[in-house]
């Protein structure tokens, strides 16, 4: 099994959602002693932000690259590898303003390659990225799952799935910040969700 972590915080310590992506890992090496880890930092190793000049790169053919665009599109093609590599991938997302990290969004627009990851068709898109399983560990400071503010979830459901994974689990950390007993739920809940994540 490979497993590829990938840690969405703005903090490469203390995140309570890299903590609880950590965990899930765990009992993913437990259950599986063999498994090969890859570990993405996004906030040790921050992944450009898809601007004009990495449009630019994107959209010339290879051959007629700079070495300054070749070596911006290597960039995203080693995310791209990663996840094609990849058996098993934990996202561990906090929730900012309500919405996921602008350092996942940089994942996604890194990984989302028309051609690569997902073509269109006459009958419309098709993903080409299968048999993956992806597990995403919530950190909230509130609680929002199942509610109009929650915008991660729904966001997350429809660009993975346009990505070809449909094998989705979320494990909800919520009340983080609303005292200690809410906490104590949250915490209690996210480990609810992983056994049956795991199961």
């Amino acid at each position: 099994m490979n497993i590829l972590q990938i840690n969405a915080s703005a903090r490469s310590s203390g995140a309570q959602s890299t903590e609880l992506a950590n965990r899930i890992v765990e009992r993913l090496r437990d259950a599986n002693p063999h498994a090969a880890l890859r570990l993405r930092d996004l906030a040790a190793v921050p992944h450009p932000m898809l601007d004009e000049a990495a449009l630019g790169a994107l959209f010339t053919p290879a051959a007629q690259r700079s070495a300054e665009q070749a070596a911006r599109v290597a960039l995203d093609d080693a995310l791209i590898e990663e996840l094609f590599a990849a058996d098993v991938v934990v996202l561990g997302v906090p929730m900012y303003n309500f919405g996921i990290p602008a350092q996942l969004k940089h994942w996604i627009d890194a990984v989302a390659r028309a051609g690569v990851t997902f073509r269109y068709t006459e009958q419309g898109p098709v993903g080409l990225v299968q048999g993956k399983k992806v597990i995403v560990a919530l950190a909230r400071g509130g609680r929002y799952r199942d509610t109009a503010a929650d915008s991660q979830v729904p966001y997350l459901k429809t660009v993975l799935g346009f990505l070809g994974i449909t094998d989705l689990h979320f494990v909800y950390a919520e009340g983080l910040n609303m005292g200690a007993e809410a906490a104590a739920q949250g915490h209690a809940q996210a480990q609810a969700d992983i056994d049956a994540a795991l199961a």
